[in-house]
């Protein structure tokens, strides 16, 4: 098996901090997740992660007016370009300090970003090949406090900045003569937005006490004259004009003068002044306005607060449409689409999503992740679906496809501590630490068994067996194992011999047998034949954390506290191997930690165990960044996956920040934080107002849970990030073979006129733009498809067979697109067969299992709900391999 697994999609957490942006077409959600960015597609309705990150959590997103750029603040202040179109980091840039937002210009040509008490005007990267892509251009001040928001008009002559010592200021994008800034103040708290009204300089301001203010301007953008150049900018234009006009030098000498007095009090300079005043806080309840977010073609104006309501008011006459409580928690981002139709809402303190048309007053979108840390996870039979449980006390079921959760089950009334699907892949059962262990339905989605225990006690781990018959959970307590009826919902059995909590249950595969491990130093064998007697006691040099099943059954893995991996054959308890995992756990130096990671024994142990779909490798994992993959047999690692680069979190670094160090303590100790939403700023001396409790904490990494997918194709780790998953079907839009600054869909379309239809069709997926590549396909003629097809080199066969695969479904061209499959086959067809024999295999070992499994039930006898369930079994085995139901005689070779 080949490692090659590249991140592929984070499910679970859908919004982390950061701004909301719709993309220019306005179908698609860009959303900040931790340092991550994930693309919501409303329209096919999938979610994307673009497979980069930041170095700290993002802190604001600008996003290009043709949707192709895109500019990513962490709150280090380090940014990266972005291209949407290949998905891929095009440029790094550090911008010296925090960053609050940051804004491109209408007509794409500049942005703006919002820096301390200043704004700085870059020239933004375009389509032109540049060295350098961040180049400032002018640094505004003028705001005595942080700067805290952005907006240009249409015309992208002026913009617009919001600060916290309650001004705002109108700054000019060029040297314009009547408006260089003007300062506009009438609020009595901090700017929270800032906007232009459509093809005019008249503002909006909106403060954090819910007031609005409008502000009317006497001069239009037509009436803004540019301002005359001085000085050696005057001698530089006259040394470039035509020498021997002597008309122009004189009229150049004469702007270089100063004007005359009247002239500039006919002229004037623009003035603002205050039209109305609003407030959205009309009973008297202090509710903080937190975000806004305003469409200039409708005039709808959306605010956002902290006690999660929202409104929408159309401007400027302030007619409230609409007012709805959407969330318990303040109201972080809000944004709206080109069309005005949808409004995106993110509230970071419950991780929640929502996309809502206010005119039909339904939900597009409506996603929330776990609120805490999830804890476990468990991959359908066919790898299509993810079950994941959360110290939140929810269990949600995520569709892989799709990336999204489409049911929650909120039964738990603690955290969730184990989630497992049974064969059939239509029950899902889950254990707590609320005393129950329940099993829910996916058909009617609803919990049809709730399993407890004579006493109460709190459940550690559960397990499924293969018929999905018996129940088996572990308790934290009692150190006791319980066994339920899955049909009968009584309890069966209460097996008793361990002498510390359960860590880890699974069941053997292929026969009755359930293993435990314990915090005893030992795991027990039990048969569940053989009236649940211990068969084998596996007696371990330390606390057993994790135990797990070879697919087939002829082996088993355990984790203990000692940094060991220990491989046992269950048949002759003899141990046939182990694998010391110490030195690649590598785990990282808490803020707060007094000695080093190195000297650390804490994070140095496997907590997260499964082997692969195929059995030869182990994947492990535990209380750092780290994932490793072992070879079982050759007991080395294979790979490591750093799963989060995210300094954010705690437990990152591995050595000690020493600036934070002081000669009273550490400064990690002070919460620098509690300001930024409603807590109380502590370098302020007798502040009362705000939450005094609210504090900030920095969550440590971990894994807590590993699978793979039955499929073999991909694998999914539940961390404080979210749910990662990490495929070997990463999608390529982006390939570098052979690339260089003379491919350019320029080039593709002169070879395509040239008659070069090989060279223009390696250039084509050499650029992997989909449009480009349907493009020279086409171009190509009927009766030359042959001579090209053998022309193309081996790498670049299955692209284009991958294209056409994808195209026969959406494409008028059917016959053409045949004529190319059947072309490059018979060119290439012996070389794809070899690497494809695999497949056949496959293919035979589904019907060799679904005629056993006929045989087996025509032994037995016949009963309607057996042969119902083991149907279901054959169509997913076959399912699993790329067949669908009742295609059992269709591939019989």
């Amino acid at each position: 098996m080949k490692f090659a697994y590249r991140f592929s999609n984070l499910l679970g957490t859908v919004y982390r901090c950061g701004n909301l942006n719709f993309t220019c077409d306005g179908n698609s959600l860009i959303s900040p997740v931790g340092n991550r960015v994930t693309v919501f597609d409303l329209k096919n309705n999938k979610s994307d992660t673009l497979p980069l990150a930041t170095r700290y959590n993002i802190k604001c997103v600008g996003l290009s007016p043709d949707g192709r750029l895109a500019i990513i603040v962490d709150e280090g202040g380090d940014a990266l370009l972005v291209s949407l179109v290949c998905r891929s980091v095009l440029h790094h840039f550090h911008f010296k300090g925090a960053v609050h937002s940051v804004a491109f210009s209408p007509d794409g040509r500049k942005f703006v970003v919002t820096k301390g008490n200043g704004a700085q005007l870059y020239h933004a990267p375009g389509r032109r090949r540049e060295f350098n892509a961040f180049v400032l251009d002018k640094t505004y001040f003028g705001p005595y406090d942080e700067t805290t928001c952005i907006d240009w008009t249409d015309d992208s002559k002026c913009f617009v900045v919001g600060s916290k010592d309650m001004s705002t200021w109108v700054f000019g994008a060029e040297r314009w003569d009547n408006l260089i800034y003007y300062a506009l103040g009438g609020h009595r708290d901090a700017i929270v937005a800032c906007f232009f009204e459509a093809d005019s300089l008249d503002v909006y301001t909106l403060s954090q006490d819910g007031a609005l203010c409008v502000w009317q301007c006497d001069t239009p953008p037509a009436g803004l004259r540019l301002k005359a150049p001085s000085g050696w900018r005057a001698d530089l234009q006259r040394r470039e004009g035509d020498e021997d006009e002597e008309d122009n030098e004189e009229e150049e000498r004469a702007v270089r003068g100063k004007a005359a007095p009247a002239a500039e009090e006919q002229q004037g300079k623009v003035r603002y002044s205050r039209l109305a005043k609003y407030f959205f806080n009309k009973e008297g309840d202090f509710n903080n306005l937190t975000a806004a977010a305003y469409h200039k073609k409708v005039h709808l104006l959306v605010t956002g607060f902290a006690s999660g309501m929202f409104h929408l008011h159309e401007l400027p006459e302030f007619n409230l449409i609409h007012s709805l409580s959407i969330s318990d928690q303040r109201v972080a981002s809000v944004a709206i689409n080109s069309s005005g139709d949808w409004i995106a809402f993110g509230c970071s303190g419950l991780g929640q999503l929502l996309v809502w048309e206010w005119q039909s007053e339904s939900y597009v979108l409506k996603q929330q992740g776990h609120f805490n840390s999830m804890v476990s996870l468990a991959y359908s039979p066919d790898g299509q679906y993810i079950v994941t449980g959360g110290d939140d006390g929810k269990v949600k079921v995520w569709n892989t496809l799709s990336g999204f959760c489409f049911i929650t089950f909120t039964e738990h009334s603690s955290g969730v501590t184990g989630v497992t699907f049974t064969a059939t892949g239509y029950v899902i059962v889950t254990s707590s630490m609320d005393g129950t262990v329940r099993a829910f339905d996916l058909h009617r989605y609803r919990n049809f068994r709730t399993f407890t225990s004579p006493r109460p006690t709190q459940f550690s781990c559960v397990a499924v067996d293969t018929s999905g018959e018996v129940v088996a959970a572990g308790a934290q307590d009692s150190f006791e194992i319980f066994i339920w009826s899955m049909q009968t919902g009584r309890l069966l059995d209460v097996l008793s011999g361990h002498e510390g909590p359960i860590s880890g249950l699974c069941f053997n595969p292929t026969k009755s047998v359930l293993a435990s491990a314990s915090w005893d130093r030992t795991v027990r064998l039990w048969d569940m034949a053989d009236s649940w007697r211990t068969t084998e006691t596996l007696a371990l040099t330390s606390d057993a954390l994790a135990v797990t099943f070879r697919p087939d059954g002829a082996e088993l893995a355990v984790a203990t506290l000692n940094s060991q991996i220990t491989f046992w054959d269950p048949e002759n308890a003899v141990q046939t191997g182990s694998i010391e995992g110490r030195h690649d756990l590598k785990s990282g130096r808490k803020e707060l930690d007094k000695i080093t990671a190195k000297h650390s024994a804490k994070g140095k142990a496997f907590t997260a165990l499964c082997y692969s779909a195929d059995g030869q490798s182990v994947l492990a994992g535990g209380r750092s960044k780290f994932v490793c993959i072992y070879h079982v047999r050759e007991q080395i690692l294979r790979k490591r996956f750093e799963i989060s680069g995210n300094l954010s979190l705690d437990a990152m670094e591995e050595f000690l920040n020493r600036r934070k160090m002081t000669e009273f303590g550490n400064l990690a100790l002070i919460d620098q934080d509690a300001a930024e939403e409603a807590g109380v700023a502590i370098p302020l001396p007798g502040v009362k107002k705000g939450d005094m409790s609210s504090r900030h904490f920095k969550p440590e990494i971990r894994v807590t849970s590993l699978r793979f997918s039955p499929t073999g194709r991909c694998w999914a780790a539940t961390t404080t990030e979210g749910l990662l998953i990490y495929s070997l079907d990463a999608r390529m839009l982006f390939d570098p073979f052979e690339l260089d600054t003379s491919v350019t869909p320029a080039r593709v379309r002169a070879a395509l006129r040239q008659r070069d239809f090989t060279r223009a069709i390696l250039m084509a997926f050499r650029l992997n733009e989909r449009k480009l590549l349907q493009e020279a396909l086409e171009s190509v003629p009927w009766d030359e498809v042959e001579v090209v097809s053998s022309s193309l080199p081996d790498l670049y066969v299955e692209k284009v067979l991958e294209f056409l695969a994808s195209s026969l479904e959406v494409s008028h061209h059917l016959e053409f697109y045949l004529v190319w499959a059947q072309k490059l086959l018979m060119a290439h067809g012996q070389k794809l067969k070899a690497r494809c024999d695999w497949n056949r295999y496959s293919l035979r070992f589904a019907l060799a299992v679904s005629q056993q499994r006929g045989l087996k039930r025509a032994s037995e006898a016949p009963g309607s709900e057996e042969e119902a369930d083991g149907s279901d079994e054959d169509d997913e085995s076959l399912h699993l391999l790329g067949a669908g139901p009742g295609d059992a005689d269709g591939l019989r070779p």
